[in-house]
């Protein structure tokens, strides 16, 4: 609030600019703090993921932050079967009906499946986050950064959207899911 106050004084030396050039140049000022807000209210946010009935014993924590890089994503999820898994944002926030209710990848350009870090937006999902490991007592722990990626409102937003574990690991080839099998685990982002 205090860089808005002091954007306002500044504004004030321009007192004899017309009235409609200081409202459009206030108005742009405090859409710019707003936004400012609300990236500091959304700079990170918790998701639990929950398991399905193929594996109702899947828990986990994922911590989604913004950082100058792109969304860093960095969890830990137990119980699962030790080895690969894929991991992928889905497009609908609802993890119902075994997480068929989260619909398919998150896909804002309209592209082919891949992997998002190896092949980017032009040749990935935007879900395309890859796999995650999990270790001989089927705990992954994960910690990555997805350039582009964000929770501010952007087409690139994961913001409302549901982060899914597969069974199976994602090959980044297979179309559409790259193979990953069902539906494990799920949380919704900004869900709680």
């Amino acid at each position: 609030m205090f860089k808005f106050l002091t954007r306002y004084k500044s504004l004030l030396k321009y007192a004899s600019l017309s009235a409609a050039t200081t409202a459009t140049i206030l108005t742009l000022t405090l859409a710019n703090y707003s936004n400012h807000l609300l990236l500091a209210q959304t700079s990170a946010l918790q998701t639990t993921i929950s398991g399905t009935s193929q594996s109702p014993n899947t828990t986990g924590t994922v911590v989604l932050t913004e950082t100058a890089e792109g969304l860093r994503i960095t969890g830990t999820i137990a119980n699962l079967t030790p080895g690969e898994h894929g991991f992928h944002v889905h497009e609908y926030g609802s993890c119902g009906n075994d997480a068929d209710d989260a619909g398919g990848h998150f896909n804002p350009a309209g592209v082919q499946h891949g992997h998002l870090l190896s092949h980017g937006f032009e040749h990935a999902h935007g879900g395309d986050l890859g796999n995650i490991y999990a270790a001989e007592d089927g705990v992954a722990k994960f910690d990555q950064v997805y350039p582009g990626l964000t929770l501010a409102d952007s087409s690139y937003s994961v913001m409302g959207r549901s982060l899914v574990v597969h069974a199976n690991p994602d090959d980044f080839a297979t179309q559409p899911t790259g193979n990953s099998g069902a539906r494990i685990g799920c949380g919704v982002i900004g869900g709680g």
